[in-house]
């Protein structure tokens, strides 16, 4: 028996034999790649599925989180409400309703404050164009020249940001 170059190896004298059994080992492995790249393929819709799923999901959850991002300070604010329907129907004496009505403001600036904000443009302080108006440049005798001397609109800050600056008047 001799080798031919051609073949893998089988005898010369079964001619065909080495082809068919190459033939029927790249068949296998064609097939064992089909169904690899089937699994593969499964896998990939399956991922893209749950991808679609999470960013859905995701997609609720921020909708939620818009819809009742005020929950907590609300809830906060139903005191204060109480109390001012509570002042408009009691009768009685002007400072009985001064007191309620100063006892609904402190509940109300203490819930405010809880939740990030904060009154800017005291008298005394030091103008600052980034948080202050200045309305007037008055002569004010004490004071040095760039400090708030009045305020006519208190400004506000939410954590650090400017909401509403404050009306002021500054020395000269």
């Amino acid at each position: 028996m001799q080798n031919d170059p051609n073949t893998t190896g089988g005898p010369v004298d079964e001619p065909g034999a080495g082809v068919d059994g190459e033939l029927e080992a790249l068949t296998r492995q064609l097939g064992e790649a089909e169904q690899k790249l089937a699994e593969m393929r499964e896998t990939v819709l399956r991922e893209r599925a749950e991808l679609d799923n999470q960013r859905k999901r995701l997609q609720r959850d921020l909708e939620q989180a818009r819809r009742f991002a005020n929950e907590k300070l609300l809830g906060d604010l139903l005191p204060v409400l109480d109390n001012l329907e509570r002042g408009l129907a009691a009768d009685g004496d002007a400072t009985a309703l001064r007191g309620g009505v100063e006892l609904t403001l402190r509940e109300l600036v203490r819930v405010v404050e809880a939740n990030g904000l904060k009154a800017v443009g005291a008298c005394g302080e030091a103008f600052d164009p980034e948080r202050h108006q200045a309305m007037a440049l008055v002569e004010a005798q004490g004071e040095p020249a760039g400090r708030i001397v009045s305020v006519m609109q208190k400004g506000y800050v939410l954590n650090e940001r400017l909401l509403r600056p404050a009306l002021v008047s500054v020395s000269k």
